[in-house]
């Protein structure tokens, strides 16, 4: 019997996995800090291991790592969160003596990861992307791209923002100020005023050091996902495509009811974009369709697997298994095709927190309490597998004690 590792048992994305390759009959070991949390309830989940923190104790989890997959046959290991990702990357070489790990190296990891580096390699390659304006961390440099002429110089002394200047006219409003790295929607603030601008960058900075700061994309294009699997050549496996229907928050930020679409223009984009960063494993990149000229521009990457994972699997392109083929040493054709129009929804708690956020809550469509559509899937809600309802309340009572869940909490 084929047998998978997969680390951060917390997680919606990390339940997809467990229960794409339980179902088939695959041996799934889920691992995670405690034992409350989602995926340790599912029935497809074959043994449960407690490992130290990654975030508080990255030393000790490696080692117990280490010591899990040389004393048991793990075909595969699936590293879930980017917390997790980069310790793995980190130990790459070793940990792939005793599994398979199909993920890029640290460095790549590690760029993608930084908007400035992702923004400007977009640029260089062509990917259209928002306008974007880089705070350079050293004492005094000229703004870059502003508007004509340059404007007035941006200026910063030291790491304590002792002083910031912003050539303010080259600036178009409404911007947005974006943590180079950070994800889903940690850190984003918009502003809409002159005068807020700089107290606003400032505010984040001191939290996450020289955001930056992008043009606005008006709403009514659509927010899309490509989500993309690549062989250690770097050649394309599998490849889908969702459009976000509903986000929490509202504004922006992870989709609590998605969509699987076709869009060619975003499947050219993704796989231009990803095949030029030589990309191994899979990968999320995250446009949003700007209505006013009607092209998808760049907003990020994740180098990991994504919160949506769910749509992917029943919609014909099953990441998780294609990963575990591989790892067999399987060919197959890439699996480039899928059923359109499915839906997957992520009902506790990420679209009831859109609901009693959402303005315009008794308008939504589709509607908030159509909850028995024939074509749309749920995350979490299961009645083949009920019980990790329960592991989702028990990750919520982690909140109330657990300094590392209380941190994640907060910064959502």
């Amino acid at each position: 019997m084929a047998s998978v590792l997969v680390t951060d048992g917390h997680f919606r994305k990390t339940l997809a996995v467990v229960r794409s390759l339980g179902r088939k009959g695959i041996s799934v070991t889920v691992g995670e800090r405690t034992f409350l949390n989602t995926s340790f309830f599912s029935r497809y989940c074959t043994q449960r291991l407690i490992y130290p923190s990654p975030r508080r104790f990255p030393d000790q989890f490696i080692e117990f790592l280490l010591r899990e997959i040389r004393k048991n046959r793990y075909d595969c290991l699936f590293p879930m969160e980017e917390e997790t990702l980069l310790l793995v990357a980190k130990y790459q070489s070793e940990i792939s003596r005793y599994t398979y790990l199909l993920i890029s190296d640290l460095k790549k990891v590690e760029f993608v990861r930084d908007k400035r580096n992702l923004m400007k390699f977009a640029e260089k390659i062509g990917v259209p992307a928002p306008r974007t304006f880089y705070a350079p961390p050293s004492c005094t440099l000229p703004l870059e791209g502003g508007g004509e002429g340059g404007g007035a110089p941006f200026l910063i002394q030291g790491k304590g923002m002792d002083q910031l200047n912003f050539s303010l006219d080259s600036i178009p409003l409404p911007a947005v100020i974006k943590p180079r790295i950070s994800s889903g929607s940690f850190g984003i603030v918009y502003v809409k005023k002159r005068e807020d601008l700089l107290p606003s960058y400032e505010s984040v900075h001191q939290q996450f050091s020289f955001p930056l700061i992008q043009e606005w994309i008006p709403d009514g294009g659509g927010t899309y996902g490509f989500s993309a699997l690549f062989d250690e050549a770097s050649n394309i496996k599998a490849a889908f495509i969702h459009q976000k229907l509903r986000m929490y928050p509202v504004q922006g930020g992870p989709s609590t009811l998605r969509e699987g679409v076709e869009y060619p223009q975003i499947m050219q984009l993704g796989l231009s974009l990803l095949k030029s960063l030589n990309w191994v494993g899979v990968g999320m990149v995250e446009f949003k369709v700007d209505p006013r000229d009607g092209i998808p521009k760049l907003m990020e990457v994740n180098p990991r697997f994504w919160g949506s994972l769910q749509l992917a699997i029943v919609s014909g392109v099953d990441f998780p298994y294609l990963i575990l083929r591989m790892a067999r040493g399987e060919k197959f054709e890439p699996v480039l095709s899928y059923k359109v129009g499915k839906r997957c929804r992520w009902l506790l708690l990420g679209d009831i927190l859109h609901f009693l956020n959402n303005p315009n809550r008794f308008h939504l469509h589709p509607p908030f309490f159509r909850f028995f559509d024939p074509h749309t899937s749920y995350d979490i809600l299961s009645k083949e597998d009920p019980l990790p309802v329960l592991g989702s309340a028990a990750t919520l009572f982690t909140f109330l004690y657990d300094p590392e869940m209380k941190r994640f909490l907060e910064r959502r």
